[in-house]
C-alpha cells in the first residue's frame, strides 16, 4: 500500500547558494522508523527527477525524530543567479511531502493509518 509523506510528517526547506535543503519531521514517533527505512536519499533524488542535478545527501536526527536532506545542484546556480520561479528552494518541503513510500497493510494499520 502506498501512503503520502503528507499523512506522516511536515516539512521545512530553504537554500544555501545551488542547494536546497529540506527537514522532513515525523508527526508521531512511531512514524520516524518508517521515514528511516523509506525516504533515502536515492528515492528523494527519484522522486525530484531532473530537477535535482547533483546528488542528494540524508543526514538521520533521531532525537528530532527527522531526517534533513542536501539537494545539490536543484536552484539553477541558487537565488542571485538563477532564472528559476522558486530559486531559494521554499516550495521543495511541499514537493517532497508529495512523495509516497510502501507500507504494508500489517504496518499501516499498527500506525492507525
Amino acid at each position: 500500500m502506498k501512503i503520502s509523506l503528507l499523512k506522516l510528517a511536515h516539512a521545512r526547506s530553504g537554500d544555501k547558494g545551488d542547494t536546497a535543503n529540506v527537514g522532513l519531521i515525523a508527526l508521531k514517533d512511531e512514524y520516524y522508523p518508517l521515514l528511516v527505512r523509506e525516504v533515502t536519499a536515492e528515492q528523494v533524488k527519484r522522486h525530484f527527477g531532473p530537477m535535482v542535478k547533483g546528488d542528494v545527501e540524508r543526514f538521520e536526527l533521531p532525537n528530532l525524530k527527522a531526517l534533513n536532506f542536501l539537494l545539490h545542484g536543484s536552484l539553477g546556480g541558487g537565488g542571485t543567479l538563477s532564472l528559476m520561479t522558486d530559486a531559494q528552494g521554499k516550495t521543495f518541503s511541499t514537493a517532497l511531502l508529495r512523495m509516497n513510500i510502501e507500507v504494508s497493510d500489517t504496518e499501516a494499520s499498527a500506525l492507525g493509518m
